[in-house]
Order: structure tokens, then sequence, then C-alpha cells
């Protein structure tokens, strides 16, 4: 048994189903982690999800920005974007039963695991977390949003989760606006200061950091005690230069690669085509 851990897929269908096949990933045997980002950008997001759909009990998931925003489109809840690609998953006849099978998956997932240097803690989200925030708060947290989206009022949040503001994270944050910068650290994220201010309008790499800010990986915590798998960030092209967090996004709807991470012993396989 196996487990993969696999960058954005973001509707590259082609590429996942090829990349599984190279590993000889059987759902029997192995389990596939999703870091997020599973839909939009790329071609065919209504094959990714039907296929992550059928596979479930051998699949991981964890929500990230596009999923929910294909989430809030499909609710009437935001308006489409020039650069989306999902018109053919909002069209199809079992959009429905897609849209409320991705609303019950999480925002951060924990487990801990046997690998090749014993037991190890694993820690994956889609973009990163906020400084000072433990293991136990990271998963309480996200929590609050994962709950929020499986009851009723669930189109109030994705009405609501939209916008940059507040820009860092405090205790006393209440309603939308907690909710909404807990979203943003988990799934939108890259560059923050010491006290985790947020510049979620830099989208760039490393070079492009604002005085002041820095990678929100040189912040955390956690990987002290539990290694850190997340996406996102395609223009770190899979390098953070710490050895237990890793970025798996390398970029493959923009014309790079598509990468999964072994669990059990660290090795990296990808595909270009």
């Amino acid at each position: 048994m196996s487990t993969y851990v696999i960058g954005d897929i973001q509707g590259c269908y082609k590429a996942l189903r090829s990349l599984l096949k190279k590993l000889k990933f059987s759902t029997n045997r192995d389990k596939l982690w999703c870091v997020g980002d599973l839909v939009n950008r790329g071609p065919r997001s209504l094959d990714t999800l039907r296929f992550l759909q059928d596979i479930d009990d051998s699949v991981e998931i964890v929500l990230g920005n596009h999923d929910l925003h294909f989430l809030a489109i499909y609710e009437g809840c935001a308006p489409a974007r020039t650069k989306d690609t999902l018109s053919e998953l909002l069209k199809a006849k079992d959009c429905e039963q897609l849209s409320q099978w991705l609303r019950k998956k999480p925002l951060a997932y924990f487990d801990c695991l046997d690998t090749q240097n014993g037991p190890e803690n694993f820690l994956m989200v889609h973009a990163g977390i906020a400084p000072g925030w433990s293991l136990q708060k990271t998963l309480n947290l996200a929590a609050e949003v994962e709950l929020f989206l499986s009851n009723k009022n669930y189109k109030m949040f994705l009405k609501n989760m939209y916008g940059d503001l507040p820009i860092r994270w405090h205790d006393e944050l209440k309603g939308y606006e907690r909710l909404r910068t807990i979203t943003n650290y988990l799934t939108r994220v890259r560059f923050c200061d010491d006290i985790g201010s947020l510049r979620l309008d830099v989208k760039e790499g490393l070079c492009a950091a604002p005085e002041g800010f820095k990678p929100w990986y040189e912040f955390e915590t956690i990987s002290q005690d539990t290694t850190i798998l997340f996406g996102h960030w395609a223009a770190l092209e899979g390098k953070t230069g710490k050895p237990k967090i890793h970025a798996l996004d390398t970029g493959y709807v923009w014309g790079r690669t598509l990468t999964v991470m072994c669990l059990e012993d660290y090795q990296r396989y990808s595909i270009s085509d």
C-alpha cells in the first residue's frame, strides 16, 4: 500500500489518469490525497470530479479556492470569471450531485502514517496557515468553515467568502469576517508578515515578496512535529527549502508538470504531457 499526494489538478483529467497509470495506482491498495483546486483553468473539470467521486473511498481531499469558487457559481452566489473553464461542469446533469459531494470535503486534513522513517504526522491544506496557529487550532478553525459549508445556511458563507479583508487573523473575529479570514489563510495565502498580515494580491515567486513579507511557511511552527503538504503556489515549482514542508503544485495547467509524492518514502513522480 502506498499513499500519494498530488498537486493542483485543475481539471487536467488526462494528465491525472496518465500519472496514476504511471504509478500503477490501485484503489484496492493505494490512497490518493489531493491538495485542492481539483477544477477550473484546465479543460476537463467534469471528468475530474466524476472520477474522484467514483474512487471516493480511496481519496482524501481538501478544498482549494477554485473548488470553493465553483461551488459559489453553481449556487448563484458569485458570477463566473472570464478565465473560468467550468461551463461543461455547470451544465452537467450530475452537477448538483458533484457539488454536494465536494461541499462536504474539509479545508484541512490530518493523519499519521507509517513511513520509512517510522510513524509520521501529516497535515494537508491547499495554501497555508497563519503564524501562531498550532496543529489543533488549524484543524479547529478549518472545522468552523467546514461546519458552515455543510449546514443549511452554506449559501450565505459562499456569498460572503470573497474579499481580502480582514488582512490578518485575531481570535476576536466573528461572523463572516472570521470565516473569510480562516478561508483566506487555508486556500489563498502565499505571502504574509510575522504577525500574519496577508498580501493576497501578490501571486508570483519568492523574488516578488513585498518588503517585510515572506512566504507563510517562514513563520509557522507546526512542522516541528508535523509534515505540511500544500499546493496553490505554482511559482514555487515544488520547492520550499524546508525538509518538512512540501509544495506539490508544479503548474501543469500552466504548461509545466503534474506531480505526486509518495508519503511513505517522499519519492516524487511527475508528468509533463
